[in-house]
């Protein structure tokens, strides 16, 4: 349940006065409304409505001191009063010029000081551009690109120090290059190895120290394969290797009838 908030001040904490304003005629016609739609609230929403209800008023407030007024204004403003805003001090503002300008501009913000706006750049930019930042220092950085950037340019992030990364890089390799990361030091990720390995390359895992990973082995790997599990030290991993021994033998007392 949201409530509204009945207070109307501005981003300094003053009461608004709406006879103080100089949109007195916006309110006469409607367009403003203090408390729901004003460019003089602390609350963005608010300034926001403002803006969709006036968005031709936006370029008179790119510089406005309250950051949230320049931020929202960036979404409406012309385009050639944008770039400045690639500098402002405030990432909300600097975020909302980028959505807005091309990529040879926001490309200044691949070292961008906040995560946030590097974050967010991510998903604006191709695949040479990301190529660019997958030396991120920010984990969630580069795992955003990991999941955006084209698939046969991963192996470049098979050594990520980060184990998320690894994992979706692990996900989205393709299969021929996933044996470069069968013996990756983290269960989690040589588990989705072994999920998308085809079956005639799953040997390379199946002396792996976590079960899981062994049973995946034992449930795909061909049969002929796999008498070398069924003492495993684990009972599913054996369980599985006798399941699909005794499925073979059946198989050939059938085929044999």
């Amino acid at each position: 349940m949201s409530y509204d908030i009945c207070e109307a001040i501005d981003w300094r904490g003053v009461a608004i006065d709406c006879k103080t304003c100089r949109h007195q005629d916006l309110k006469e016609r409607g367009l403003c409304r203090l408390g729901h739609a004003c460019v003089n609230d602390r609350y963005a929403r608010r300034i926001d409505r403002f803006f969709n209800w006036n968005p031709s008023l936006a370029n008179a407030y790119v510089r406005h001191e309250h950051f949230e007024v320049r931020a929202i204004a960036a979404k409406h403003a012309a385009v050639f009063l944008l770039p400045p805003l690639l500098y402002d001090p405030e990432e909300a503002v600097r975020w909302n010029a980028a959505r807005r300008l091309p990529r040879r501009l926001i490309m200044k913000l691949c070292d961008d000081p906040h995560r946030e706006v590097r974050i967010r750049i991510v998903s604006l930019l191709d695949d040479r551009d990301l190529v660019a930042m997958m030396d991120d220092p920010d984990y969630y950085v580069r795992l955003v690109i990991c999941r955006r950037i084209n698939p046969n340019l991963l192996v470049k992030m098979v050594h990520d120090e980060e184990t998320e990364v690894r994992r979706v890089v692990a996900a989205r390799l393709p299969r021929q290059l996933l044996p470069s990361m069968t013996d990756d030091r983290e269960a989690v990720v040589r588990l989705e190895v072994a999920r998308r390995l085809p079956a005639d390359t799953l040997h390379l895992m199946k002396n792996d120290p976590d079960w899981r990973i062994r049973h995946e082995v034992a449930s795909r790997m061909d049969v002929a394969e796999i008498g070398s599990l069924i003492d495993d030290e684990d009972s599913l991993v054996r369980e599985m290797v006798q399941s699909r021994l005794a499925d073979r033998r059946e198989m050939t007392k059938d085929v044999s009838k």
